[in-house]
């Protein structure tokens, strides 16, 4: 199988969220333009993130990824690298997180993320070639992976003082999920084995 030149789920340079007008009711958030509103809403009635543009130019390593993609990824099981299935052995299904800082391994359990699995080509080689990952990681398998929200805009409601959080995290039961636009599919891991912990390597960008 040829292999993508970037992670399947990362944005390029040449793709963007476009700006979208917003209504603000007491029932939740919803696009201007009904006919978008509908075509971006999933089966649970969660709205998600406009995407635009074409799969141009150069990975957006920075970004925060692909909206679609990230999306299919999780819901489906998929690596985030390739597309191929999520690999599985007696221990579960195969995850490779960002290690951010000296998180000690009884913390990983329950531990929520937007990043979808890996198949077991891309656990090896994904390390080498994402930024992210080169900054630390830290590879697990998972016995349980529920889908328990999104990631994406929060609007308060109306007459709520403040700006929209352009970085929350909330779950399906939440009653904020209708103020919400989505723009990543979170699940919540489980029955963890840590497997191996990576530490940055030197001159990496995201390391500090």
């Amino acid at each position: 199988m040829d292999r993508p030149i970037a992670p399947y789920v990362i944005p390029f340079t040449g793709e963007l969220i476009p700006p979208a007008d917003v209504v603000i009711a007491p029932t939740g958030v919803a696009y201007a333009d009904p006919v978008q509103d509908a075509l971006r809403r999933d089966l649970d009635n969660v709205l998600w993130a406009v995407c635009g543009g074409e799969s141009t130019g150069s990975p957006e390593y920075a970004a925060d990824l692909h909206p679609d993609r990230q999306r299919t990824a999780m819901e489906q099981l998929r690596c985030a690298v390739c597309k191929e299935l999520g690999a599985r052995d007696d221990r579960g299904m195969a995850w490779v997180l960002p290690l951010l800082d000296d998180t000690p391994a009884t913390a990983w359990e329950g531990v929520r993320t937007v990043i979808p699995p890996m198949c077991e080509h891309c656990v090896e080689t994904a390390p080498r070639r994402c930024p992210r990952l080169r900054a630390g990681h830290v590879e697990l398998r998972a016995r349980e992976a529920e889908q328990v929200g999104v990631r994406g805009t929060l609007y308060p409601r109306p007459g709520q003082v403040g700006e929209p959080d352009p970085d929350a995290v909330v779950l399906y039961e939440s009653p904020d999920l209708p103020f919400v636009i989505a723009r990543q599919v979170v699940r919540e891991l489980r029955s963890i084995t840590v497997v191996t912990f990576a530490a940055a390597l030197p001159g990496c960008p995201f390391h500090s």
